[in-house]
């Protein structure tokens, strides 16, 4: 009996990324002991919720990057296309005078239009992903600014949006927060019980050895960028809600954030290894980093040199654990198998 919960325990260690996931989730356990300590307002309830609302979108952006670093890849442009949603969106319910319904259809569809074109130019084409998104998410940025003529939009009218996507609350939890759940838990089946899922590890484990088991590369990896594109729209009707109205800046900086929640909780720069769960891991310790920072007294420039020390040393971890520091091989969609 004993031997058979061992043996239990031994599978579950060795499942792929789990190590590093349970590291950081220990991690995070430490943080928010050490910030409830030194300032006890940051466990207060109305703290709990206001970091829970903060981790919503970052966890939704970085469940899409999650994807497409697990093929190895990188997607630079949701930031953007975050911020195309928020302005589009908004656009279409102010100066447009549409239903919030048609407005988010047409957001949709044209956001998971920009993912598609990510796909294509990096499955088809071969283009470097580094490359391709950074093109991209100048021209989400770019189509941001012009719908509605360089110029923050007037102030979003329908309820029924701004509830559904921000300050509804269901069971004392806000919109954001269900939102990131149920898209959670929908991406997480896709990744680990799916074609989809088995494909996009495949991908990013051995590229050519995919190809010839049968794999449609081009389908597969061209999926997760709209993916991508699809969460990044979301995010970008939560910002609208949030704020009320279409800001230019929307989104700035996302795909850093998003980037960050991913390789912090695991998921493998070099592609082929990452879960979910560890990435909800790193949104979290983003966010109590970002929060109970704040909490302390910490300026903002401090924040984010904290943040950005925790994303190297886990990329040098995963590295390290896979063999491949020094090694030369490329990363985020510079791949010498192409």
């Amino acid at each position: 009996m004993e031997s058979k919960k061992q043996s239990i325990l031994h599978q579950f260690i060795s499942i792929r990324g789990m190590g590093q996931v349970i590291s950081v989730t220990i991690a995070l356990i430490i943080m928010i002991i050490v910030f409830g300590i030194i300032n006890p307002l940051f466990l207060s309830g109305n703290n709990t919720a206001n970091l829970l609302r903060q981790v919503a979108p970052i966890l939704i952006i970085g469940i899409g990057q999650s994807f497409v670093l697990i093929t190895g890849g990188i997607d630079l442009s949701i930031g953007s296309v975050a911020g195309m949603s928020c302005m589009m969106s908004a656009t279409l319910m102010t100066a447009g005078n549409m239903s919030a319904l048609m407005a988010i259809i047409i957001t949709l569809i044209s956001c998971c239009f920009i993912g598609l074109i990510n796909g294509l130019l990096i499955a088809k084409t071969k283009l470097p992903a580094f490359i391709a998104t950074l093109g991209t998410m100048i021209i989400a940025r770019g189509i941001a600014q012009l719908v509605n003529g360089n110029m923050n939009t007037d102030s979003v009218s329908s309820k029924g949006f701004r509830n559904l996507f921000y300050y509804g609350d269901f069971l004392g939890i806000f919109s954001p927060i269900w939102i990131a759940i149920i898209l959670f838990l929908l991406f997480a089946v896709i990744l680990a019980k799916t074609r989809t899922g088995r494909h996009t590890y495949a991908i990013g484990s051995n590229y050519e050895a995919a190809k010839l088991s049968g794999v449609n590369v081009v389908l597969a990896e061209t999926k997760v960028y709209v993916f991508s594109s699809f969460l990044a729209c979301i995010v970008g009707f939560i910002l609208t809600a949030q704020s009320g109205m279409g800001s230019m800046d929307a989104g700035n900086g996302y795909e850093l954030n998003a980037v960050a929640a991913s390789v912090i909780g695991g998921v493998s720069t070099m592609g082929g290894q990452g879960m979910l769960f560890g990435t909800v891991i790193g949104a979290f310790i983003w966010g109590v980093l970002n929060n109970g920072l704040q909490f302390a007294g910490a300026p903002l420039a401090f924040r984010n040199l904290v943040i950005g020390v925790v994303v190297i040393i886990s990329v040098l971890i995963d590295r390290l654990a896979r063999g491949n520091l020094g090694s030369g091989k490329r990363i985020f969609g510079f791949k010498k198998s192409r």
